[in-house]
C-alpha cells in the first residue's frame, strides 16, 4: 500500500475546522491582525484529500511574535519556519490531525494557499482534474511524498493560472520548488501546496 492516504472527501472536515478554529480564535484575541483560515483540500468540498486539516493563522509581520506565544498557550508546539520563510509551523496537540501554520500575510506561500482553495471551489472542473491527480498518484504503492508532490504540480500551476493572482516569476518559482528543480531549504519546504 503507498504510503500516501487520499480519501474522498468527508463533510466532518469543515466540523472539525471549525471546533479547532474556535480554540485558535480564542486564544488569539489580543493579535488584532489574526485570521484563521481553513486551506489544503480539506477546505473544498467535493475533493479527495489526505485525511489532514491545514490551518493558517494569517497575520501581519508585527504580530507574528503573538500570535507564536498565543498558540503556545494552548498546548501547540513551535517548530520553528522548517525552511520556508514567513510560515512558523506547530505540533498541534491532540486530534484532529491537522497541520498548523502562523503565516505572514501576503507571502507567496499565504496567497498560494488561498488561491488553491478558492479557484477550486468555485470551478468544479479543476478540482475534479485535481482529486483524479491525487487519487491516481496515492494508488500507486511505490509513492512517496516528494514524487507526489511533483506529480500534481501540473495541475496545481492550472489552478494557481486561474487565479489570475501571481506573476510569471512568481508561478515558475512554485513551480520548480514543486517539482523539486530547486534546493529545498528544510524538510517540508517544497510543501508550498502539499495537501
Amino acid at each position: 500500500m503507498s504510503p500516501i492516504e487520499v480519501v474522498p472527501w468527508s463533510p466532518r472536515w469543515p466540523e472539525q475546522f471549525e471546533e479547532v478554529a474556535t480554540v485558535l480564535r480564542a486564544a488569539l484575541t489580543e493579535v488584532p491582525s489574526a485570521t484563521v483560515e481553513h486551506v489544503g483540500s480539506t477546505s473544498v468540498p467535493g475533493l479527495s484529500a489526505k485525511p489532514i486539516l491545514d490551518i493558517d493563522v494569517v497575520v501581519e509581520s508585527s504580530d507574528v511574535s503573538a500570535a507564536v506565544s498565543a498558540l503556545e498557550s494552548v498546548g501547540y508546539v513551535h517548530r520553528g519556519d522548517l525552511g520556508v520563510t514567513g510560515r512558523e509551523a506547530f505540533h498541534a496537540p491532540g486530534p484532529p490531525r491537522r497541520n498548523v501554520y502562523v503565516c505572514t500575510a501576503g507571502t507567496v506561500n499565504v496567497r498560494n494557499h488561498l488561491a488553491v482553495r478558492d479557484v477550486l471551489r468555485a470551478r468544479d472542473a479543476l478540482r475534479d482534474a485535481y482529486s483524479d491527480v491525487k487519487t491516481t498518484l496515492a494508488g500507486d504503492p511505490r509513492m512517496d511524498i516528494d514524487t507526489y508532490i511533483a506529480g500534481k504540480s501540473a495541475v496545481v500551476q492550472r489552478v494557481l493560472e486561474a487565479s489570475g493572482e501571481f506573476s510569471e516569476h512568481e508561478l515558475e518559482a512554485i513551480r520548480r520548488l514543486n517539482e523539486g528543480t530547486t534546493e529545498p531549504v528544510g524538510p517540508t519546504s517544497r510543501q508550498i501546496t502539499e495537501s
